[in-house]
């Protein structure tokens, strides 16, 4: 019989308890007595700080199972420490220095790793050190140093994010780029990641895309967040199994209407730029001394114009609205009140916004001097398309109603 796996957690450097692997594939986190002691914060709204082992009946609780690698990355940990890329637990204490938010994994046995695949110089690069970061897309984690960029030891922490280019999207990378363009000009008051194209990462040859960590200070202290995948308990692979208002409905404080307003403005102006796979991980949420708030908005790319045109998240629990094309004012309508918002003035308020700021965004994609010609004609078109399609008519549409 195997030995079953444990590991130590720590929360901003502090040691905050230990997650094991418990028989029948049952796993437990319990608090450790001197981070009760020391009223130290939780490090899930879904693992309250108490005296009791919290259990998870069914694999690692989602807190911890949306910390774990996804796609390429995955398999090559589960490769260097020689496990089932299945065995989650074994791939975030081999790779779990380095996670998304506060949060540090430990492996006090020292997961023994194979030699390196020096026959991928990606690969070889990236499992260097001891991180781990989801999604499918090649990603780099890098520490910025003056104006250059490096792949960050076993105990340094990464400041960057790089996404490497795909031979099965060739253009992503720059529709992420000019995505993201869009949205700061769609949302001029809410915040937005930096992002900055590079034609050749260090000396990979490789054009990237590369991130600033919005989880990270200057100083390389952690600042603690959850997607929200984690916030509403769900694994991994669960990311697409919910509606845009579950996530209101989590945010239905009265002290957060502020945060579901810029929320319900993040949702409405992904379906302007045409990204149909904005799921549970692409919003999230920064744990402060006032409660939740909104991290940056980012991951916004216009996959559609890949012709993914399937919603990424069912509007609300009722919704029949499946792909973006059937999209209508009568839905954004109804999910303006999913959000919580009394009359359909705040709905109306955020339409008419994006209608004074639909053609700059357009004009900023048109103007750059990222990606072909064409690409940039196309997410103009896109936005053209999805404006009229969806939202030009809200007015009429309350006039309508009240007539």
């Amino acid at each position: 019989m195997a030995a079953l796996l444990w590991g130590n957690v720590y929360f901003k450097g502090v040691y905050a308890g230990k997650l094991k692997e418990e028989p029948g594939q049952r796993f437990s986190f319990a608090y450790d007595d001197s981070y009760i002691e020391a009223r130290h914060p939780l490090i899930s709204y879904t693992l309250p700080v108490r005296k009791e082992p919290i259990i998870s009946e069914h694999g690692l609780h989602p807190f911890f199972d949306n910390l774990v690698a996804e796609g390429w990355m995955q398999n090559a940990q589960a490769r260097i420490l020689g496990v089932n890329r299945d065995n989650r637990f074994a791939l975030l204490l081999g790779f779990g220095f380095d996670l998304i938010g506060a949060v540090c994994i430990t492996d006090p046995e020292n997961s023994k790793r194979r030699g390196i695949d020096q026959s991928d110089p990606m690969i070889a690069t990236v499992l260097k050190g001891k991180a781990s970061i989801s999604g499918i897309h090649r990603k780099l984690l890098l520490l910025k140093e003056g104006k250059s960029y490096r792949i960050p030891g076993e105990n340094e922490l990464s400041t960057h994010i790089a996404k490497i280019y795909s031979k099965e999207h060739p253009e992503l990378l720059e529709i992420e780029y000019l995505t993201t363009l869009a949205i700061k000009k769609l949302l001029p008051s809410d915040e937005v990641v930096e992002v900055e194209l590079v034609e050749k990462l260090m000396d990979m040859q490789q054009k990237a895309l590369i991130i600033t960590r919005f989880d990270r200070r200057p100083s390389g202290e952690r600042i603690h967040f959850e997607e929200f995948n984690q916030l509403l308990g769900k694994k991994s692979e669960q990311k697409y199994d919910a509606s845009y208002a579950d996530m209101a409905q989590y945010l239905s404080q009265d002290t957060l209407m502020a945060e579901r307003e810029r929320l319900f403005r993040r949702v409405l102006a992904s379906f302007i730029v045409g990204n149909t796979d904005a799921h549970l991980k692409n919003f999230a949420m920064f744990h402060t001394k006032n409660g939740l708030s909104l991290t940056p908005s980012y991951d916004q790319v216009a996959s559609s114009y890949y012709d993914y045109p399937d919603i990424a998240l069912r509007l609300y629990n009722n919704s029949d609205v499946k792909i973006i094309s059937g999209l209508k004012a009568k839905h954004i309508l109804e999910l303006g009140k999913c959000f919580g918002f009394v009359s359909d003035k705040v709905t109306l308020g955020a339409v008419k916004d994006f209608g004074r700021r639909v053609v700059q965004a357009q004009a900023a994609v048109e103007r750059s001097d990222v990606g072909s010609g064409k690409l940039r004609k196309c997410l103009s078109e896109i936005m053209e398309k999805r404006w009229n399609g969806t939202f030009a008519s809200i007015g009429q549409l309350l006039s309508k109603r009240r007539t």
